[in-house]
């Protein structure tokens, strides 16, 4: 289990993850297919064998997903970047890739690898598809082409279509979309400067975004776009593609700037010295009551002996039903250090915002000779920049 959604498996060494966002549209996906395709190309179909069907299509096409964000993972992985989990959510997948590609190459390969995939897929399901029925017969009469096609071939014949698209989709040259890092890429290699290049595409992202929502809002007021249509319902979820795409556009640019103003900054420069360390008898009560109110510290090292046995932080306290917390002691719900991510003094910030992003924590030990000697927090760092970086590029208002 993993914070905000659960885990589905392990391939290649890679986490597979699914948001509990990506539930909802998978049962939005099997709905519309079971109600509403399905039954309107078979009407001679039962209930029980559209639903199967459906939730088989639906299956298969997030198995598709899945394939799209392996390949970008996997190239990844050739080029030396680390890859530790895949997580599908509401509008798709996304690759835990860990650092930015070193050349405009690798970006490039690592974003078309992805797209290709998918249409490749789309590709073979038709051709499954046309074993099962010549495709040529489509284009005299599509509705009696349609109703003559068992469960398999209609099932081939919409995942095939559909996959295609998600690869011409993806295409769409705004970042943070695959075309949109194709987009950087060419535009890195062109000027030699990744900041640059994100913020072009960035921007790109940003207007394509902003296309999709004057759409949707134009069909809600029944203007009929060309391939989307018109109607409120679809209006409203291409608004909100476009809003999503807008956010991620614009949190992409960030993480580079970020990377970009940290690259000088040591951990030590940024850690959090005035650390209050807690005994492993410590009961949850005392620790709430007599070290975190009052104060704005998130996180407590725990020690043993003068060594480092574990940290416990809020999000440990909050698990803890409020009745049990005067006989549970700081030691059963602390992560212990075995399980802990460090980093060093004289690490690089950005190494460390890295790590935290990667472990999903607030922050961080910084050890020196195996010896605490701070903490460092998502947090630390957002006031360092807030504080130190001149520009106005950063917005710090999204991080709590």
């Amino acid at each position: 289990m993993f914070k905000g959604g659960f885990h589905i498996a392990k391939i290649f060494g890679i986490e597979i993850n699914a948001d509990f966002s990506w539930l909802l549209i998978f049962l939005l996906v099997t709905f519309n297919l079971a109600f509403g395709v399905f039954p309107g190309i078979h009407p001679e179909w039962g209930f029980l064998l559209n639903l199967t069907v459906g939730l088989i299509a639906s299956l298969l096409f997030f198995s598709s997903v899945l394939a799209h964000e392996l390949a970008h993972s996997l190239v990844a992985r050739s080029r030396g970047i680390p890859v530790n989990k895949i997580t599908l959510f509401l509008f798709g997948g996304v690759s835990n890739v860990e650092r930015e590609p070193d050349s405009p190459g690798s970006e490039f390969v690592m974003a078309v690898v992805g797209p290709l995939t998918s249409i490749l897929l789309g590709a073979i399901f038709l051709f499954l598809a046309s074993l099962g029925a010549p495709l040529t017969m489509a284009f005299g009469n599509p509705a009696t082409f349609f109703s003559q096609l068992g469960p398999v071939t209609t099932l081939l014949l919409w995942l095939g279509p559909i996959n295609i698209l998600l690869g011409f989709f993806n295409l769409i040259p705004g970042f943070p979309l695959d075309g949109g890092r194709i987009l950087r890429s060419i535009i890195w290699k062109i000027s030699g400067d990744l900041k640059k290049s994100t913020r072009v595409a960035s921007l790109f992202g940003q207007g394509i975004a902003w296309l999709f929502i004057i759409a949707g809002i134009s069909m809600i007021f029944g203007i009929n776009i060309p391939f989307f249509g018109t109607g409120i319902g679809n209006g409203l979820w291409l608004i909100f593609i476009g809003w999503f795409l807008n956010n991620m556009a614009e949190r992409g640019y960030q993480e580079v700037v970020f990377r970009d103003v940290l690259g000088g900054v040591l951990v030590s420069e940024v850690m959090r010295t005035d650390i209050e360390p807690v005994s492993p008898e410590t009961a949850v009560y005392d620790l709430v009551y007599g070290r975190v109110l009052g104060t704005d510290k998130r996180a407590f090292p725990v020690m043993e002996n003068d060594s480092l046995a574990g940290i416990v932080c809020l999000d440990d306290v909050r698990k803890v039903a409020k009745d049990d917390w005067r006989t549970k002691k700081v030691e059963q719900i602390m992560t212990e250090v075995s399980k802990l991510d460090t980093v060093s003094p004289e690490d690089n910030a950005s190494f460390a915002l890295e790590k935290i992003a990667k472990k999903d924590v607030c922050q961080l030990p910084v050890m020196r000779d195996k010896k605490i000697v701070g903490l460092i927090s998502r947090r630390d760092i957002l006031l360092w920049l807030q504080f130190n970086h001149e520009g106005r590029e950063i917005n710090l208002s999204k991080e709590s």
